[in-house]
C-alpha cells in the first residue's frame, strides 16, 4: 500500500504537467496525440520517482540543520548535480525503448538536456526540502512528546514527595500522642500502636495519590479512633457521607491532615470538649469535602492561614497538582465559634476502585 500511495502521488504530477504541456501546444495551434503527451510525462516523471528514494536516504544522512547549516550544502549541490545527470541518462534510455521507432539515445538525450535539466534539479531540491520539513515535523513531535512525559512525571513526583511528607508528619504527631500515654495506660497505649500500625500498612502498602472516598473515610476511621483514645470523653466525632459520593475519586490522605489539622486547633489548643464533623456531598460537576470543629477560632484569614505548617498546605499543593484550578481549599469561621475547612474537587466516579475498598479487609 505505501508503494501505491507513493507511485499514486507521482501519478498525479504525471497527469498535471502531461494536461499542461497539451494545453500550452494547443494555446500554440498544434498539438500531438494526448496519450503522446501522457507517455512523454510518464518517462519523465517516473524516472524521478524512481530516483526519489536516494535523495531521502542522502538528505538524512547529509541533513540540513541547526547548528551548522551549510556543513553539508556542498555536498547537496554535488548530490544535485548527480542526481540531475541521472535523470537525464535514464530519461533517454527509458524513452529510446517507449517512443515509436526506437530513436537513438544520443538524440534523446539531446531531447532532455534541453528540457528536462531544470525540471530534475528543481525536484531535486524541492525533495531535499520535504524530507527536512518531514523530519523536523516528527522532531518537534517527539521533543514534544518527551517534554508532556518529562512534566508527567515532574508532576507525579511532585505528588509524591508531597505525600510522604504528610506520612511522617502524622506519624510523628500520632507517636507523640502515644508517648504521653505510655506511662498512664500502657493497654491503651498498645490499642493505639495497633491502631497506627494498621493505618501505616493501608498508606505505605498502597502507593496510588487516589483512591475511592469509601477507602479514604475507613482509613480516617482508624486515625479517629487513635485521637478518641487520646483525648477519651473529650472529643466526639461524626461523619456524614452522601451514598453518591462513596465511589469518587480523592487524592488519597486527604482528609486526615484536615483532620488533625482540627484537632489541632480546636481541642488540642482549648479548653474544654470538641466535636469534629466530616461531610461529604456533591452536585452534577463538583464534590464537596467538609471538616468542622466547634472549638476553635480562625486567627487569621485568606492564604496566610496555610503559611505555617504541613498538612494543610501541602493537602492545597496536591490538589492543584492533580486538578488545577478546578480544586480549591479553604477555610472559614463558623458562628459563635467553630471552624471549617472546606474541599471542592471535581467529581469522578470509580465504581470499580469502590468494589476493591469494599473487598480491603
Amino acid at each position: 500500500m505505501r508503494v501505491l500511495r507513493y507511485f499514486g502521488a507521482w501519478t498525479i504530477l504525471v497527469a498535471v504537467f502531461a494536461l499542461q504541456w497539451y494545453a500550452t501546444d494547443a494555446v500554440r495551434g498544434f498539438t500531438w496525440r494526448p496519450v503522446d503527451y501522457l507517455r512523454w510525462s510518464m518517462v519523465e516523471w517516473y524516472t524521478l520517482a524512481c530516483l526519489a528514494p536516494a535523495v531521502s536516504w542522502f538528505t538524512a544522512r547529509f541533513p540540513i540543520e541547526p547548528p551548522r547549516r551549510l556543513r553539508f550544502l556542498p555536498v547537496h549541490l554535488v548530490a544535485s548535480v548527480a542526481f540531475t545527470s541521472c535523470a537525464v541518462i535514464l530519461g533517454a534510455v527509458v524513452a529510446h525503448f517507449t517512443e515509436p521507432g526506437h530513436p537513438p539515445v544520443s538524440d534523446q538525450l539531446s531531447q532532455f538536456i534541453s528540457k528536462h535539466v531544470a525540471t530534475a534539479m528543481i525536484t531535486y531540491w524541492v525533495l531535499v526540502t520535504i524530507r527536512q520539513a518531514t523530519h523536523f515535523y516528527h522532531e518537534k513531535n517527539r521533543r514534544t512528546l518527551q517534554t508532556s512525559r518529562l512534566q508527567v512525571q515532574l508532576a507525579q513526583s511532585h505528588l509524591q514527595v508531597l505525600k510522604m511528607q504528610l506520612q511522617p508528619h502524622f506519624l510523628f504527631n500520632t507517636l507523640h500522642a502515644v508517648s504521653t500515654l505510655i506511662r498512664e495506660d500502657a493497654a491503651v497505649a498498645e490499642d493505639m500502636l495497633l491502631r497506627l500500625s494498621e493505618l501505616l500498612r493501608a498508606y505505605l502498602d498502597d502507593d496510588r495519590q487516589e483512591i475511592v472516598l469509601a477507602r479514604e473515610l475507613e482509613l480516617l476511621d482508624l486515625y479517629l479512633g487513635i485521637q478518641r483514645v487520646r483525648f477519651k470523653d473529650r472529643l466526639t466525632t461524626t461523619v456524614e457521607a452522601a451514598q453518591s459520593t462513596l465511589d469518587a475519586v480523592v487524592p488519597s490522605l486527604i482528609l486526615q491532615p484536615l483532620v488533625e489539622n482540627a484537632i489541632h486547633h480546636g481541642i488540642g489548643k482549648h479548653a474544654g470538649a470538641d466535636h469534629i464533623e466530616i461531610s461529604a456531598h456533591r452536585d452534577a460537576d463538583n464534590l464537596y469535602l467538609e471538616v468542622r470543629n466547634r472549638n476553635s477560632v480562625l486567627d487569621t484569614a485568606g492564604d496566610a492561614a496555610f503559611g505555617h505548617g504541613v498538612g494543610l498546605s501541602n493537602s492545597r499543593l496536591r490538589l492543584r497538582e492533580l486538578y488545577g484550578e478546578a480544586a480549591a481549599l479553604y477555610l472559614e469561621a463558623l458562628a459563635a465559634r467553630g471552624v471549617v475547612c472546606r474541599v471542592r474537587m471535581p467529581f469522578r466516579a470509580a465504581p470499580g476502585l469502590l468494589a476493591e475498598a469494599a473487598a480491603t479487609p
